[in-house]
């Protein structure tokens, strides 16, 4: 278990500070569980549990290890107004009809989104002089469609299933860097390091989805969302890239107070800046983001978010 603690007060000047009637209605302290301690959103939920502290200094998390986002959801139906987690909202959903591995339970009902976290975006990057320009110009050659038994990878077997390629193009595991390949799948947030790195070394491309590629990825999969890695994200890229993500969120139940809420989602737009500069990723995260959730927002949330001035969906209110 990692404590995030508070500042000291004469830090709390700079950031969002709540009146004394509200700081008193706060609990003790958050739990927030994200995953196992080497995953992604373990990693995303230590950074923003440090900005929630920041950003509010009568705020302490605990951020604790988790067997995964399916046991964070069956957690939060044992856990009262201080439980906070993270989880695709796919699996939301899944808990909701009680479809396997979750058992049917009415209080999943009560699940409530609070922020967006980075999502899971795939990247198809190819080298430049590899004359791959689209998905179909793969076919005959070798191609690295990410780590075995990763997103990435099945998300590649995904695509070259759909789009007619899966037994036209190679695909290989091989050291990415090599001149060997064509091109290599990575999945995560953007801009990824690899990448960046790669397109130090060698002129690089990314691979667009067009309207119908995405249609069909979208169609086999409700876990994905249509995402776009924004021109000049990696050196070499000019334009837009339209490709699929796993999107993530932040999440609690209706038995977290609305003032508690409020406090997190406030905090964590506050520090929204600052976590970016700490690592790019969080930059990825924009309001537009709040429309993939797909559960209600919290009562206190949507406050915060009204007082802000961002639109939000009909469908998350």
């Amino acid at each position: 278990m990692i404590v995030i603690r508070t500042l000291a007060a004469a830090l709390a000047a700079a950031f969002l500070i709540l009146v004394p009637a509200q700081a008193a209605e706060l609990p003790a302290a958050i739990i927030v569980h994200a995953g196992k301690a080497d995953s992604l959103n373990h990693g995303f939920a230590l950074q923003f549990a440090e900005a929630l502290a920041q950003g509010n200094n009568a705020l302490t998390i605990q951020v604790e290890e988790s067997q995964g986002s399916v046991q964070n959801i069956i957690d939060a139906m044992h856990h009262g107004g201080n439980y906070l987690f993270t989880a695709p909202p796919n699996l939301i959903a899944q808990a909701r009809r009680g479809d396997k591995p979750f058992e049917r339970n009415s209080g999943y009902g009560g699940i409530r989104a609070l922020f967006p976290i980075p999502f899971l975006t795939m990247q198809w990057v190819v080298r430049s002089d590899s004359g791959v320009k689209r998905f179909a110009d793969l076919a005959g050659k070798p191609f690295v469609p990410g780590a075995k038994a990763s997103f990435g990878e099945r998300q590649t077997a995904a695509a070259l299933h759909l789009l007619g390629l899966d037994e036209r193009v190679q695909l290989i595991d091989i050291d990415p860097a090599g001149n060997q390949v064509a091109g290599v799948a990575f999945a995560g947030a953007f801009p990824l390091p690899a990448i960046s790195n790669l397109a130090t070394q060698t002129p690089i491309r990314l691979l667009s989805l067009t309207r119908g590629e995405l249609a069909k990825m979208l169609a086999a999969d409700d876990s994905l969302v249509a995402d776009i890695v924004p021109a000049r994200t990696y050196a070499g890229v000019d334009d837009n890239v339209n490709t699929i993500a796993q999107p993530a969120g932040a999440y609690s139940t209706m038995q977290m107070s609305d003032a508690t809420a409020y406090a997190i989602v406030k905090a964590f737009w506050t520090q929204k800046a600052a976590l970016g500069e700490r690592n790019p990723a969080w930059r990825s995260v924009t309001a537009a983001s709040l429309a993939k959730l797909g559960v209600k927002l919290h009562k206190g949330a949507l406050r915060y978010y009204r007082e802000a001035g961002i639109k939000i969906p009909s469908a998350l209110k």
